[in-house]
C-alpha cells in the first residue's frame, strides 16, 4: 500500500489546543470496506437525498476533502467524514483518501462534534446531544466546551436546554417541521402537556416563533391574587363576568368588560398583528 506522507495547515487539528498544527500525519487511499463509523458520532441522521447528491458529485469530481481515521483491529475506525463516506458507498467507490492520525476517545469525538458544527451539518438535536455527550463523559465545564468548539458559552447553555423538551416534540424538530427558535419558546411552558399542545398548533398553524412566544406568554400568566375578600357581587356583575369569561375562552386571549353605569366597554388584547388577525377572524367567521 503506497502511503504519502503531508504536513496539514490549519483545519481540524488547528481548533484542538492539545493537538499541534505541524503534527504529521499519513496520507493514503483505504479500501472502503476496511472503514467502520464511530459509535460516537454526533450525527445520527442523514439525508438520503442530499446523500446521493453528494454520491453524483463524487462521481463526477472525486473526494476533494480526506476522511480522517484511525486504527483499530480488523481495519480503520471514522474520525471525521461519515457523510462522505456514505456518499462514497453509493457512488461505488472501492477506495477513498484517508488521513490517518492517533486519537484517543475525547479527541474523537471532539472531532467529529467540531467538524459537524463548522459544517452546519447537524439538527438542533443531534448538536445538543453531541455537546452534552463532550461535557460528560470527559466531565468539562460549558466554558471549556464553548472553547473547544469555538462557540459562545450561551449559545452552548441554550442549545442544552433543547434536550429537556419530550422526545415528541424533539422529533418533530429533527424533521424540521418546527425551528430550534419554536422549541426554545415551548420551553417557557412548564407543563409538557401544554408544550405538546402549542407544538401542534405551531405546526398547524405555521405560526412565527414570535407568534408562539405570545401564546406561551398568554398560557404562561397566572390571574391576580385577589386583595382581601371581596363584596358580594350583584347578579348583573355575575352575568359580566360570566361573559367575560366565555369571550377569553373563546378568542383565546384576555377580555375585560368595563361597565360604567349602564354603558361600559369591551377590551381585548392582542400580542402580535397576527394575533390580532386570528382574533378578528374568529369575531367575523359568523358575521
Amino acid at each position: 500500500m503506497a502511503i504519502k506522507r503531508m504536513a496539514l495547515g490549519k483545519g481540524l487539528g488547528a481548533l484542538i489546543p492539545e493537538v499541534e498544527e505541524a503534527e504529521e500525519r499519513r496520507l493514503f487511499y483505504c479500501g472502503i470496506e476496511e472503514i467502520r463509523p464511530h459509535r460516537s458520532q454526533p450525527r445520527k441522521h442523514f439525508d438520503e437525498s442530499k446523500l446521493l447528491e453528494l454520491a453524483e458529485t463524487i462521481k463526477e469530481k472525486g473526494i476533494l476533502d480526506p476522511l480522517m481515521v484511525r486504527r483499530i483491529d480488523g481495519g480503520y475506525e471514522l474520525i471525521a467524514g461519515e457523510r462522505r463516506w456514505r456518499a462514497a458507498q453509493k457512488a461505488g467507490l472501492k477506495e477513498v483518501p484517508v488521513i490517518l492520525r492517533e486519537a484517543d476517545d475525547r479527541e474523537v469525538l471532539e472531532i467529529s462534534l467540531i467538524e459537524n458544527l463548522q459544517r452546519e451539518d447537524l439538527n438542533a438535536v443531534e448538536e445538543a446531544e453531541g455537546l452534552r455527550d463532550l461535557i460528560e463523559k470527559f466531565d468539562i465545564s460549558h466554558e471549556e466546551a464553548s472553547r473547544r468548539v469555538g462557540k459562545d458559552r450561551t449559545t452552548i447553555t441554550n442549545a442544552l436546554r433543547l434536550l429537556k423538551l419530550s422526545s415528541e416534540i424533539k422529533n418533530h424538530l429533527i424533521q424540521n417541521r418546527i425551528t430550534a427558535g419554536h422549541a426554545r419558546a415551548l420551553l417557557g411552558l412548564e407543563n409538557r402537556e401544554r408544550q405538546k399542545e402549542l407544538c401542534s398548533l405551531i405546526i398547524e398553524k405555521g405560526l412565527s416563533v414570535r407568534e408562539a412566544e405570545a401564546w406561551v406568554k398568554r398560557w404562561s400568566e397566572k390571574p391576580k391574587k385577589k386583595a382581601g375578600p371581596e363584596k358580594k357581587k350583584g347578579e348583573l356583575e355575575n352575568q359580566l363576568q360570566s361573559l367575560q369569561d366565555s369571550l377569553r375562552r373563546h378568542l383565546g386571549t384576555k377580555v375585560r368588560i368595563k361597565q360604567r353605569g349602564k354603558k361600559g366597554k369591551i377590551e381585548i388584547e392582542y400580542y402580535t398583528p397576527g394575533d390580532l388577525e386570528r382574533i378578528v377572524e374568529i369575531i367575523l367567521k359568523n358575521a
